[in-house]
């Protein structure tokens, strides 16, 4: 019985969207959701609905239902959440309201899909991360940009070529599908750290690599490396390291960009930012790493020729992992480039309805307090 009333005591906070190439924006937004109340409900709208709103998604439903459910932040998927947000959708999962980011989100019709949850007062708003958004990745990745991993004063600065069409940089004509650059402060990592250091009988398990573009292939080998052990640290290479044995213009994240994806993840305890390319000695001791994993894709030699993992291997503690998923960070460039007309259409649309919308929230605004103060993008 007391059970019972503790379930009714307990906030539940809905949440729901594409979550398409699921990256740290989306996962920054589910913190803040969750941090409203006790348990936090994600509802993911189908390819189906997806391109009928907003154009083709780049990953699969079954892929996004994965990656949402990896976000730890995340108590419950629902798959097929309908694209607007409804009370009855609320009430069916027992949430008291609805959280989304304080960017525009309209249906092809250009209808708000939270006029229903707000006039019902039933509504709360959490702040968008700038600087990050699926329309600028894809467009890094049409681009073969290279402005997001450069050193010095540009070190910060993201994709600044001309992208109208792409929606990726200053120059694009929306404030919400258009981001400029990404600030990384010791307080966002904090927010996605565990927090959690091993315990002296943990067994510590490690891995590294670039996690570029976070990917349910990374999810599930990430899965498989934190069932050999109790806590999973994760290497992260530096983007100079990573662009050394990639080449072109990866990664298409940036390393500050890329720890906040993989620190998202429920798998992962630790990150270690920028981490040498080969596992050493001194690595291993410092962490008191158990056991070493590797996917079973090809391992690039470090610059000297060296196999990166000898000293694991000489330990007998490597181990490689077979997760049963061949995705990469190319299949995923692939997929955008195979598709590209597609994806810059799609881009160009959005970018079109949400200007409409803020046209409309501009002239409401100064109907009713006669200036355009506090709008955000707006320009005379």
């Amino acid at each position: 019985m007391s059970d019972n009333k503790e379930d009714k005591k307990q906030i539940r906070v809905w949440c729901d969207g594409c979550y398409d190439m699921v990256h740290f924006g989306h996962a920054n937004s589910l913190r803040q959701a969750k941090a409203l109340g006790d348990v936090l409900i994600v509802g993911v709208h189908t390819d189906e609905e997806i391109s009928k709103h907003k154009g083709p998604p780049v990953f699969t439903q079954e892929e996004r239902y994965k990656m949402v459910r990896a976000i730890k932040w995340v108590d419950q998927v629902v798959e097929g959440a309908p694209y607007v947000t409804t009370l009855e959708t609320l009430d069916k999962y027992q949430c008291d309201f609805c959280v989304h980011g304080d960017d525009i989100t309209v249906t092809a019709d250009g209808i708000d899909t939270y006029h229903l949850v707000k006039e019902a007062g039933r509504y709360k708003e959490v702040m968008r991360t700038a600087g990050v958004s699926t329309t600028d990745l894809v467009g890094r990745m049409l681009l073969l940009t290279r402005e997001h991993f450069k050193r010095g004063d540009k070190e910060y600065t993201v994709a600044l070529e001309h992208s109208s069409n792409l929606g990726t940089d200053s120059t694009a004509r929306s404030p919400y599908t258009g981001c400029s650059q990404f600030l990384p402060t010791t307080q966002k990592i904090i927010q996605f750290s565990s927090g959690l250091s091993p315990k002296p009988t943990d067994r510590v398990v490690y891995v590294a690599g670039a996690f570029d573009l976070f990917h349910v292939g990374h999810l599930d080998f990430l899965e498989a490396a934190h069932a050999q052990g109790d806590f999973l640290i994760v290497g992260l290479h530096t983007d100079l390291e990573v662009n050394r044995y990639k080449g072109s213009n990866y990664p298409i994240m940036n390393l500050h960009e890329r720890v906040l994806s993989v620190l998202a993840c429920k798998y992962v305890h630790e990150v270690v930012i920028g981490a040498p390319y080969s596992v050493t000695a001194d690595l291993m001791e410092h962490f008191k790493v158990k056991v070493v994993c590797h996917g079973v894709t090809q391992i690039p030699l470090d610059a000297d020729g060296s196999d990166p993992y000898q000293v694991p291997k000489q330990r007998g503690c490597f181990k490689a992992l077979n997760s049963g998923n061949t995705m990469t960070t190319e299949d995923i460039v692939q997929r955008i480039i195979r598709h590209r007309l597609e994806f810059e259409e799609r881009n160009s649309r959005k970018e079109k309805k949400e200007l409409v919308v803020m046209k409309s929230i501009q002239k409401e605004h100064i109907k009713q307090n006669g200036n355009c103060d506090g709008i955000k993008g707006y320009a005379a």
